[in-house]
């Protein structure tokens, strides 16, 4: 089994809490954003980017100066955002850690697939960003199919925690006899699933670090999920979607 999650944009340098194990596996693919990205301009960059005129300039001197093999942090500990925040790596036990390492895979933009004690540098690259990178028009085309291959070489069953954004690089491109559960975290309102953004993020972070404490190894334990007051829908899930509800029963 293996827990496929999405990255944060906010990341941090942290080479002191834990140690990196690993350079990321699709290493020299990076390297070719990372020079592709480098040749931009700088309004280019900020449009890329999408972000403000202070973000844009802290990451193109970030992308300046980039050593993708030197003063790393564990990617479990470099992204900071909200489903990061929930999920706590920094106050895992050791055997947490190991089930981690195992069983789950950051699917990032700029890196491809992420194990958590992969090595990486703070970076600003989303999946969707539209970054032609020689005949691919985008992110997507240039990673094709073989972030999904290194996972199906891996597990037969994937559990999708990822964003429609991350997920859209992994789940079209699956072979045949992977099989995948998506989670899905939302509320009953008018008789229909309605999902908040920063909530599902929450619950994301929650998942991750109740799998890393139960160990599970069963897909079918997932739904014993009971966080921040969701959980399993018997009757709004299928075999392929697990649907937890906020106050559900």
């Amino acid at each position: 089994m293996r827990i496929i999650i999405s990255p944060a944009k906010k990341m941090q340098v942290d080479s002191d809490t834990l140690a990196v194990r690993n350079l990321p596996l699709f290493l020299k693919e990076t390297q070719v954003l990372m020079r592709c990205l480098q040749r931009l301009e700088s309004q280019a960059l900020q449009k890329l980017w999408q972000c403000s005129e202070s973000i844009a300039t802290l990451n193109e001197r970030r992308l300046a100066q980039m050593d993708l093999e030197q003063n790393l942090t564990p990617a479990l500990l470099a992204y900071e955002g909200i489903q990061y925040q929930y999920m706590a790596p920094g106050i895992f036990e050791e055997e947490q850690y190991e089930y981690l390492e195992q069983h789950l895979r950051i699917i990032s933009g700029f890196y491809g697939v992420l194990r958590p004690f992969d090595g990486v540098v703070p970076y600003r690259l989303e999946m969707q960003a539209r970054l032609a990178v020689g005949q691919a028009k985008n992110l997507y085309e240039y990673w094709g199919a073989q972030l999904a291959l290194q996972l199906a070489g891996e597990a037969d069953v994937i559990v999708n925690l990822a964003s429609k954004e991350y997920s859209k690089a992994i789940l079209p491109y699956l072979p045949q006899g992977v099989r995948v559960i998506t989670c899905q975290f939302g509320e009953l309102l008018a008789g229909k699933i309605v999902e908040k953004g920063i909530t599902c993020k929450m619950a994301r972070g929650k998942m991750v670090r109740f799998l890393a404490e139960y160990k599970i190894r069963e897909y079918e334990e997932i739904k014993q999920f009971n966080e921040l007051n969701y959980c399993f829908a018997e009757e709004w899930s299928t075999e392929q979607n697990y649907v937890f509800l906020k106050g559900g029963k």
